[in-house]
């Protein structure tokens, strides 16, 4: 007697298009800093725009802004401003320049040592600034 066993179809997996590789996360940090950048410098206007409206406003928004947790924001704003313009020059690279695809993943990683090798000093003033008390 033979047996005739039907294993089951095999199921198929369903895939996202996004596979959380690096190229994958460096844009979506591209998107994120962008819109990060930009809010700051919408707020940035507007606390600026206090100074024509009335000065002791101003000054007394500018002091609240001297404290350790503005200073980290800083340094966070810092860090995505440098990494969105490094990042931004990679993607320019790989849209303009003919090899430009073909050394993406190597771009990525060069303009990650260049953000690390630029953020070390720049996190060093901002720290100094913020306990220093300037």
């Amino acid at each position: 007697m033979s047996s005739t066993t039907e294993a089951a179809p095999a199921k198929e997996r369903t895939r996202s298009l996004y596979r959380g590789d690096p190229g994958m996360w460096s844009w979506v940090l591209h998107r994120i800093t962008g819109v990060a950048t930009f809010f700051f410098l919408f707020v940035h206007v507007l606390d600026t725009a206090l100074v024509r409206v009335n000065p002791d406003t101003y000054d007394r928004v500018i002091e609240t802004y001297k404290n350790p947790l503005v200073g980290l924001m800083e340094l966070a704003l810092v860090a995505m401003v440098l990494y969105h313009a490094l990042n931004g020059v990679r993607v320019m690279l790989v849209d303009f320049w003919s090899k430009g695809p073909q050394y993406q993943r190597p771009m990525l990683w060069i303009i990650i040592a260049i953000w690390f090798v630029v953020m070390i000093p720049g996190a060093g003033r901002i720290f100094y600034n913020m306990f220093a008390g300037h």
